[in-house]
């Protein structure tokens, strides 16, 4: 029998909840029937197991961030556009720790070719037109963007930056200018 009100929405939000709370490597479907206050065998009408159920909030976390990148980037260009990704991406992994290593999911590629990590791609590349960059220097961006963002984003929730005196957030504009200056120098070496 079905519980009311359950559904694999709202265990999946739930799940995103949960992982922010506990860690995503914590999040399992008998975590999942404690919070709810039921046995375990009742969420399985809903979810396959607990890889199911990580899937489902790595696509969700994937989503949610690609709608709040998307927002930020709306009407920005340039360097302008460059750090409005890059502060929508750190916000939401120091807001939602949990939900942010979802994101890091390894999914397999027909289930990653239907979620939003698609558009993320998307929207990397369309900052990146504003540097005027052909290919493959715009795959080889995009993949140096993500790795400085995600290993800032790393290391700083890691707490890797506690130990100095400097503030991260003047070290994370450092990065996002010396980026922007790298991109244009780039751009501009391909013009000659």
């Amino acid at each position: 029998m079905v519980r009311a009100g359950l559904t694999p929405e709202r265990l999946t939000r739930a799940g995103a909840e949960l992982a922010d709370e506990v860690g995503f490597d914590q999040v399992t479907v008998s975590a999942l029937a404690r919070r709810f206050d039921v046995k375990v065998a009742s969420l399985y009408s809903h979810l396959k197991g607990s890889h199911d159920l990580k899937t489902r909030i790595a696509l969700f976390a994937l989503e949610e961030l690609a709608d709040r990148v998307a927002a930020a980037l709306a009407g920005r260009a340039g360097k302008d556009a460059l750090a409005a990704f890059a502060d929508a991406y750190r916000d939401y992994a120091r807001e939602h720790p949990g939900r942010y290593a979802a994101a890091r999911l390894r999914l397999d590629p027909e289930t990653a070719a239907a979620g939003a990590g698609v558009r993320h791609s998307q929207m990397t590349r369309a900052i990146l037109r504003g540097y005027d960059l052909s290919e493959p220097d715009q795959t080889h961006a995009v993949r140096m963007l993500g790795s400085v963002f995600h290993g800032y984003v790393s290391l700083e929730e890691a707490g890797g930056f506690s130990h100095t005196p400097v503030d991260p957030q003047e070290s994370w504009a450092w990065v996002v200018d010396s980026l922007d200056l790298l991109l244009r120098s780039l751009s501009a070496d391909r013009s000659r």
